[in-house]
Order: C-alpha cells, then sequence, then structure tokens
C-alpha cells in the first residue's frame, strides 16, 4: 500500500510560480514510478510529468515542457511539480500518482497509476 499527500495548491495570478509537493509513504513506494497529473472541471485528467525515485528519470507531456519541473527528494519521500509562468488555463485539481511500469513510455497512460492522493487546488486569476 502507498499513501500519497499532495500540497501547496492555492490562487496565484497569471504569470507567478508554485510548487506542488507529494509526499509519499509506504512500505515499497520507492519501486514506483510517480507522476503528477490535472484535471479541470468537466475535463479528463490529464498527464504533465512522470519521475522515477531511482535513477530520477523524467518524461514530460509535450504541453508541460519548459514551464513545469518534476523532481524528487528521496530523502524526504517527496516528489515536487515546480510550475512556472502560470496562466489561467492552468487551473486545476492537482493529483500525484503511483505507478508499477516497467515501459516508460507508458508513464502517461493515466490507468497505470493505483495510487493517487486527494489532489491540491490550483486557481490561476487573469
Amino acid at each position: 500500500q502507498v499513501q500519497l499527500v499532495e500540497s501547496g495548491g492555492g490562487l496565484v495570478q497569471a504569470g507567478g510560480s508554485l510548487r506542488l509537493s507529494c509526499a509519499a509513504s509506504g512500505r515499497t513506494f520507492s519501486r514506483y514510478t510517480m507522476g503528477w497529473f490535472r484535471q479541470a472541471p468537466g475535463k479528463e485528467r490529464e498527464f504533465i510529468a512522470a519521475i522515477r525515485w531511482i535513477g530520477g528519470s523524467t518524461y514530460y507531456a509535450d504541453s508541460a515542457k519548459g514551464r513545469f519541473t518534476i523532481s524528487r527528494d528521496n530523502a524526504k519521500n517527496t516528489v515536487y511539480l515546480q510550475m512556472y509562468s502560470l496562466k489561467p488555463e492552468d487551473s486545476a485539481v492537482y493529483y500525484c500518482g503511483a505507478a508499477d511500469i516497467a515501459d516508460w513510455n507508458r508513464a502517461p497512460e493515466r490507468g497505470r497509476y493505483k495510487y493517487w492522493g486527494q489532489g491540491t487546488q490550483v486557481a490561476i486569476s487573469s
């Protein structure tokens, strides 16, 4: 079992930055790939980025490249999503998930993620 707790969301003006955190716990969480997704009202949950605890390999959605950075702190069992130059269309609930993925190309597949946090709300004002 893996437990995930997101934090760091809030209300930010367009052009601002936010850093989201996802604290992981559980006996075997380090074997999992960690991903960030977001879901706006009326839309499907979409992939943003993923990272592996071991080695730190990263995978980004094309839409996230250049503005979002995923990282992890193994000592703190925490994964981060640093977001820059935020836009109103970035407003959504942001979730972190944990997946046991052998094929790195499958990192964006929502159905691969077995564990999810409760989400953290991000609102960007224009």
